[in-house]
């Protein structure tokens, strides 16, 4: 079937010209910024091949990226399962960047191509340029020349210094990633297109001077007539520290200034990519109301035919189905689901509230402003905080949400029903499974014996009995006191009762 009949108009059907892409864009456009009030970055489409979104998949989604063994690993892998078809890719793929990229694949339909621009090219631009995460700890603008910096520096340490040696700061560095970021705002960063500059400067300057710390430090015989007070210690080296990457590129002692960069450049990903995993939910949920508004109108206006839409909605609900918690396909909650029904519900309340959410919602019951409000939200609010907010005792009962308790002795205790304080233990418990401060473990960098051995001292503070995985954490640690160059000890305490329940040791490969 043809992309469009003579009015111009989207049909279904496999077929789709650059024109029509062009022209689906256009229309898109004047929905999207002139209906909805979106504030978009410049978007840049580009259409891909599937063997390409597969390679975007394996190297995280950038466009430009380092070489590194366990992205060719990861190509193998969704590869094989998508040959086979025991997997399907994604539509597009979109990039936090000024102009924003958005990837399509070629093997869309015309219909799914202009679900895909409205969905990444307008929804997730919006969310990107607006939220106030990604504005606080994203460089848009600088994120691509940084990273066709980073390429192209990690190339010259190979040539320079070995591809194996690469390899193993590499995998020490992608290691700590999850520990690699910085919770709390530091001072405000000189934009990343100024990063290979920068980084010549660190080099320049640690060839002429030596790390005042380390060089002045006693010996072991020495350590006895001088002890180093904790408060002494901590200020020279800035503890406690949760940013691991960041506490070794600026006071391991034996990292070279190569290894020192590529620290840096290991750790600026994982920071740029730390609001995505505060943002998920909200992130599809507003990528999915804007295209589900957009292509709504656009076939209210005559531009989408009904084949079209119906492959739309055909899509659409696929991608925004919940199973329930005793279906097979039960795999914890969709946040395109979740994201695109709280939106849904704020336009509800506020277009036509009852006197429950004009009870709950004082302040956007019958504001008549639906997209107001959500511009708002989208900008001031992360997932957490977000449900917190707005998650309605209506739609706690048409998801049919529940609070379940476990102790891991007795049998299951259902502890929340549909109640007021139930809804707001429910509305608790849910925001709590999205808060990535409460999900991943509190880790810190606490001492370092600097009178004696010069051994790392790291602290994992249990929270609700939840410890580290056994055969992981020792692993993660090897890598640790690889880059550390000296003994590494992680001691996990009870938070309440500061009791000690796990130590963990481990040396580097060649101790000194």
């Amino acid at each position: 079937m043809s992309v469009s009949d003579t009015a111009g108009r989207i049909s279904s059907g496999t077929d789709w010209s650059f024109d029509g892409l062009r022209h689906a864009y256009q229309e898109i456009e004047k929905v999207a910024l002139g209906e909805l009030g979106l504030d978009t970055y410049p978007s840049q489409i580009e259409v891909i091949t599937s063997e390409q979104m597969l390679d975007g998949y394996s190297s995280i989604g950038m466009p430009l990226m380092y070489r590194h063994w366990s992205f060719g690993k990861r190509f193998a892998r969704d590869e094989a399962l998508y040959r086979h078809g025991l997997s399907s890719l994604a539509y597009e793929i979109v990039i936090n960047s000024s102009p924003c990229l958005t990837y399509i694949m070629e093997e869309n339909s015309m219909a799914m191509q202009t679900l895909v621009m409205a969905h990444a090219a307008f929804g997730h631009n919006h969310f990107f340029k607006n939220n106030h995460l990604f504005r606080q700890w994203t460089d848009a603008g600088g994120i691509l020349n940084y990273m066709e910096f980073a390429k192209s520096y990690i190339a010259r340490c190979e040539d320079m210094y070995g591809e194996a040696a690469v390899e193993r700061v590499l995998d020490a560095a992608h290691a700590l990633m999850t520990q690699g970021v910085s919770r709390y705002p530091r001072k405000k960063s000189i934009s990343l297109q100024d990063e290979e500059k920068r980084a010549a400067e660190r080099r320049e300057e640690e060839q002429r001077t030596y790390n005042d710390l380390w060089r002045t430090l006693p010996g072991k015989q020495q350590g006895a007539a001088r002890q180093t007070s904790v408060a002494e210690r901590h200020r020279l080296l800035g503890l406690p520290e949760e940013n691991i990457l960041y506490f070794l590129e600026k006071k391991a002692p034996l990292l070279k200034p190569w290894q020192r960069e590529v620290l840096r450049i290991v750790r600026h990903i994982a920071q740029y990519f730390y609001p995505q995993k505060q943002t998920r939910m909200m992130n599809e949920g507003c990528a999915t109301y804007v295209h589900y508004r957009v292509m709504n109108r656009l076939h209210e206006k005559g531009f989408l035919d009904d084949g079209a839409l119906l492959e739309f909605l055909h899509s659409h609900t696929s991608v925004v189905f919940q199973p329930d918690f005793d279906d097979r396909r039960f795999d914890g909650i969709n946040p395109y689901a979740l994201g695109f029904a709280m939106m849904q519900d704020i336009e509800r309340i506020c277009e036509k509230p009852t006197e429950e959410d004009r009870t709950w919602f004082p302040a956007i019951a019958a504001n008549h402003d639906a997209m107001a409000t959500l511009r708002e939200a989208w900008a001031n609010y992360r997932d957490e905080s977000f449900i917190r907010q707005f998650l309605s005792p209506a739609l706690i009962r048409k998801l049919r949400l529940f609070s379940v308790f476990d102790d891991g002795e007795s049998d299951l205790l259902v502890n929340a029903i549909h109640n007021e304080r139930g809804y707001r233990t429910i509305r608790s418990a849910l925001a709590d499974t999205f808060d990535v401060v409460k999900q991943d473990p509190e880790i810190e960098i606490v001492d370092v014996d600097l009178d004696r051995d010069r051994r790392l001292l790291l602290q994992h503070r249990v929270h609700n009995g939840i410890m580290l995985k056994k055969n992981d954490t020792e692993l993660v640690l090897h890598r640790l006191a690889e880059l550390w160059g000296y003994e590494v000890r992680l001691v996990e305490v009870d938070a309440g009762s500061e009791r000690v329940l796990r130590t963990y040791d481990a040396e580097p490969p060649n101790p000194h």
